[in-house]
């Protein structure tokens, strides 16, 4: 067991309704966005308990510096794989809650591209004394990329939707999700490090966005209870994804019919 499992913090936050409202425009979202006491849709606390750091406390990747929180495992490349997520109640807009954070697991392995490190934190998220809810969240790191080596090749994505939804992604879009959730990654906004340092063909489409928008299409038949993810491929800026609904289950493709991500919905 790695000496840093078992590490928590916490943080606290007002969980103020602009926030939630900035969200629903960027998301371009019909109706009236949640004000003060108004449950917020699922996923929506991505928006809240920033941990900001000074620049000097960040890594090359804007993300907080390995060692931080999270140990330094020697690899620099940072992923969010997926995640599953338990909703025992409602987060309510403009009350205060409470965020504590585990690090559950740490597990060092030896795939295909090289070492990897994989990192699963626990959040309980607190509201008015009761827990709302709980969410693991799947970080995998990993060594930079070497150009030379092909690139896996990623899954395709199922068949027979009973519901799609094409949708694009404009670097709008991605710095304004980028802001509101405190991610630094540039990955997601800075095309040159995107591509000459980590390899991508371009900028790189949140996966707790992808996430987002698969939770509030699992939402349109009802509340939800739980809901798991994974992401299987990168997704690009310029490319349209379809999201795609069968049941309880949903996934996102790529324009090529790859599979990006893949979750499971559990209804209340």
């Amino acid at each position: 067991m790695h000496p840093a499992t078992g590490q928590t913090r916490t943080l606290t936050d007002p969980l103020d309704p602009a926030r939630a409202a900035a969200l629903h425009a960027t998301l371009g979202l019909p109706g009236p966005a949640p004000a003060a006491g108004d449950p917020l849709p699922p996923f929506f606390h991505q928006v809240y308990f920033w941990d900001a750091l000074p620049p000097a406390r960040l890594g090359r990747d804007g993300h907080p510096k390995l060692g931080e929180f999270i140990p330094d495992l020697g690899l620099p490349r940072r992923m969010w794989a997926g995640g599953r997520l338990t909703f025992t109640a409602p987060l309510r807009a403009g009350q205060p809650a409470e965020r504590r954070t585990t690090i559950e697991t740490i597990a060092e392995k030896t795939g295909r591209t090289g070492p990897l490190a994989f990192v699963t934190l626990r959040h309980d998220i607190v509201q008015g004394g009761r827990l709302c809810v709980s969410e693991h969240q799947n970080l995998v790191y990993r060594q930079d990329p070497d150009p030379a080596a092909p690139s896996p090749a990623p899954p395709p994505a199922p068949e027979g939707a009973e519901q799609t939804h094409a949708v694009g992604f404009s670097p709008t879009l991605l710095f304004r999700y980028s802001a509101l959730t405190f991610n630094g990654h540039r990955i997601h906004y800075d095309r040159d490090y995107a591509r000459d340092v980590e390899g991508y063909a371009g900028l790189v489409v949140h996966g707790p966005l992808l996430a987002q928008l698969l939770m509030l299409m699992a939402e349109e038949r009802g509340p939800l209870a739980g809901f798991a993810f994974r992401a299987t491929a990168p997704l690009i800026d310029t490319e349209t994804a379809t999201l795609a609904r069968r049941e309880n289950r949903l996934w996102v493709a790529g324009p090529d019919g790859r599979l990006c991500m893949e979750a499971d919905a559990t209804p209340a």
